[in-house]
Formats: structure tokens, sequence, C-alpha cells
């Protein structure tokens, strides 16, 4: 008898023990800041990629000329230039839609036809089409105003709720991410954060230690479009399965304990 409550003193050990974690384990950016190496801001524009929806706004001097080259104009503002005269905004296209850069990496444009549009940032291809419009001679003076339509990142894994978001800006950094995502459970690992990034066909693996300081250095600190983050898990979630079936045997083992004792009470 003495032996089988020994046994369960020992499974009740185990079970305190295994849950015991380690709070570093969940905390994010430890120790000492570099400030002199981590203080200056390394944000790297956007790169166009196949598949992205691109919205496309074009303003010039001349509204009636704007609109003559737009496929569906539609006058959002008048703007008041520096000459003083009136300047319009038109979309490139109607209201929830955009165009789509095809898996050649061009758009297609009326009047100037189909412009390569991946591997450029939203200024340079902003630029291309100002000159476009300038060279074929159907606009003076044009501005062009380039934006993602589809600017999403991607979190699986060991977060609170995985699945792709879409985000209003094209700022977003590695735990805003997380944080709209529920942040990562306490499973997570935090010091091996996975982000898959694809550019111009080419797929990019980097790893985050987001327990570092230093991870506000890394050129993948602000995420891309059609980024995905992956958190994987720890052992301890498998070790907490363990315990469930280290619980039913506790459960079955005091049963059994309980049991024996009515036999000897009433032997």
């Amino acid at each position: 008898m003495q032996r089988l409550f020994g046994i369960l003193l020992v499974i009740i050990i185990i079970i305190v023990g295994s849950s015991c974690g380690n709070v570093k384990n969940l905390q994010y950016v430890q120790g000492a800041f570099d400030t002199a190496k981590l203080s200056k801001v390394q944000f790297t524009d956007p790169v166009i990629q196949t598949g992205d929806l691109l919205g496309i706004n074009l303003y010039s001097d001349d509204a009636k000329a704007t609109a003559a080259v737009m496929a569906q104009p539609t006058t959002i503002s008048a703007l008041a230039g520096n000459s003083g005269t009136a300047s319009t905004a038109t979309p490139a296209a109607t209201p929830g839609t955009g165009y789509l850069v095809n898996q050649d990496g061009f758009i297609q444009l009326y009047k100037i036809g189909m412009i390569k549009a991946a591997g450029m940032t939203k200024k340079q291809l902003a630029d291309s089409l100002a000159q476009r419009y300038v060279t074929l001679d159907l606009l003076k003076n044009p501005f062009v105003e380039v934006r993602f339509l589809n600017y999403k990142v991607t979190l699986v894994g060991e977060v609170a709720h995985p699945g792709t978001y879409s985000f209003p800006t094209e700022k977003i950094n590695i735990f805003e991410a997380i944080s709209l995502a529920g942040d990562i459970t306490v499973f997570g690992k935090r010091n091996n954060v996975k982000v898959v990034r694809e550019i111009n066909g080419v797929r990019q693996f980097v790893e985050l230690d987001l327990s570092k300081p230093d991870v506000f250095g890394s050129p993948y600190y602000y995420l891309q479009q059609n980024d995905m983050v992956i958190v994987d898990v720890t052992k301890n979630k498998a070790a907490v399965n363990d315990q469930v079936t280290v619980r039913n045997i506790t459960v079955a083992a005091s049963i059994l304990a309980t049991i024996a004792i009515f036999i000897n009470i009433f032997k």
C-alpha cells in the first residue's frame, strides 16, 4: 500500500515540476539596447510583385485631358495648383477594383498599353507612368500616385488567431502583425520566428529572434506584402499533452488506491 502511495507522490511531483516554465521564454526584446545601433530606422520600400493589386490615381492640370486617358473617369476632387489652375484627381479604376499585375509582371492602362510593374517600388512605377504620359504627349505636368490595394501578411502556427491580415498601411512591423493575430501563445517560440518572403520569383527565408533587441535592426523587422510569418511550437506543448496522459493515469491510480483501501477495510 505504501508503495502505491509512493508512486502517486512521484507522479504528482512530475506534474508540478513539468508545469513550471521559464518566464523568460514568454518575454520580448530582453537585455540591454544598443541605442546607437538600433536608433536608425531601416525601412525599405516594398517592391511590386506579380499578383499585386494596384490603385493608381492620376493628376494633371487639365481635367478633360486627364479624363480622356482614363478608362472610367471619376472626379474625386479639385486641387489648386501653384499657377492657380484647377487640377483634377481621377482614379485609374472603379471603386473596389484596381490594376492586377499579371504573371509576366505587367499592368495594362488605357491609352499607354502594357507597362512593366513587377520589381519596381511604387515611386518608380509612378515616375515611369508620368514619363510615359509626357512622352506620348497625352498630359502636361502629370502626377501619378500608386498604392497597394492588397497589402496583406499571413500568420500561421502558434499565434492566437492565425490567418491572413490586410493592412491599410505599407509600413507594418513584425510586432504589429503578431499583435493583430492575438499575440504568440505560451507555446510559441519567440526566439525563432520565421519570415518567408517572395521577391521576383525568388523565395527568401529568415529567422527572427524576438527576444533580442537586435530584431529592431533586421531588414525583416518591417514586413512586406504577401510575407508569411511562421511561429513554431515549443516542446512545452507536447509536454502539456503528455500531462493529460499522466493526469489520466493519476486518476486511474487514485481509483485503484481507493479500491485497495476498501478491500483492506472489509477483508
